[in-house]
């Protein structure tokens, strides 16, 4: 796979799509933070790391052990509101491994007239355009989500 966070965003439309509850895919540092920061604008209800050897049998345990498949997951809870309609309308990859897209300070992105937002890569981490455009960092610019 060449580009985890663009197979994240859409598991999520996927996972949104079909009205799951939660959704597992594997785990990474990156894919963690970008969980964190929708959980943080509740677009999202919850995202944390789990192991799949909490949650089988036995049995099953012991047979992973001796191939060692002890893998991290992300386990993401969705969120609807009243109607059952997600409270995600839009996820989209802006950088893309073959074209990454990068932008100043001044030139930060306005989502939606500044009711969704960007998530860029800064040199102080992760962060909202919102966070971004207060601390006066520029960086990557990884998605658009409203």
């Amino acid at each position: 796979m060449t580009d985890p966070i663009a197979d994240m965003l859409t598991r999520i439309r996927n996972a949104l799509a079909v009205k799951k509850e939660e959704i597992l895919m594997p785990f990474s540092k990156v894919k963690f933070n970008i969980a964190k920061i929708l959980e943080e604008e509740k677009l999202i209800q919850k995202a944390e790391k789990t192991n799949l050897l909490s949650e089988i049998d036995e049995k099953e345990k012991k047979q992973r052990e001796k191939i060692k498949t002890n893998f991290d997951q992300l386990k993401i809870s969705l969120k609807y509101d009243k109607e059952g309609n997600s409270i995600i309308r839009t996820l989209k990859r802006i950088s893309k491994p073959g074209c990454r897209i990068y932008t100043t300070k001044d030139d930060l992105p306005w989502v939606l007239n500044n009711f969704g937002i960007a998530i860029i890569s800064t040199s102080q981490g992760l962060m909202t355009n919102k966070e971004a455009r207060i601390k006066k960092l520029g960086g990557e610019v990884m998605c658009e989500i409203y």
